[in-house]
């Protein structure tokens, strides 16, 4: 199983959300992690956090000011919700998606990215995409984007740049944690 110790989808900033994993990687409940006020002062009113942690059921906070049809689905070691969607489906699919799906969590993730699309996704045209992947270090394990598309689909580039990534990363791990143990990647300067 892919390494994870919590993982949280946010809209918030960086530092902020570093702490919401700390918290949640000190086995705290997401529910106590996201129980209002909102965590760490943010204006709960106009934004959705959802949280997995190493301990107790995902938890969902969608404040009162949400646009467009927002909802929500949680299942085991999963959550998805979002808001100016298509139809109430959306999230529901994606659950299903990813409790269906096999292999790392990076795979299960994009299964229940594309059942997102396929179940109608936003109400708009879809421009980006990002796949974030906390493991047991400070740091990322994966954190792919596509920031902007305007033909094709972003989360199709998430997913071919996980394939390319996914068999390289727990070398690249090892590299920043011991680069004398990390396999040589053959490139100038690297022989």
């Amino acid at each position: 199983e892919q390494l994870l110790r919590a993982s949280l989808l946010v809209e918030y900033p960086w530092d902020r959300y570093r702490e919401t994993a700390r918290r949640l990687g000190e086995r705290l409940a997401p529910a106590r992690v996201l129980r209002p006020p909102a965590p760490f002062g943010l204006d709960s009113s106009r934004r959705w956090l959802l949280a997995i942690g190493a301990a107790g059921a995902p938890a969902i906070h969608s404040g009162a000011r949400a646009l467009g049809i927002w909802t929500q689905a949680a299942g085991p070691d999963c959550a998805a919700g979002g808001n100016l969607l298509a139809n109430d489906g959306v999230p529901a699919a994606m659950v299903a998606a990813f409790g269906a799906a096999a292999g790392p969590l990076g795979d299960r993730l994009i299964a229940a990215m594309r059942a997102g699309v396929a179940a109608g996704g936003e109400a708009g045209p879809v421009h980006s995409a990002g796949m974030l992947i906390v493991a047991r270090e400070a740091w990322p394990y994966a954190d792919l984007r596509c920031d902007w598309i305007d033909d094709g689909c972003p989360i199709e580039a998430i997913a071919r740049a996980w394939e390319v990534y996914a068999p390289q990363a727990g070398a690249y791990v090892t590299r920043a944690l011991n680069p004398v143990d990390a396999p040589s990647y053959g490139v100038p300067g690297d022989e």
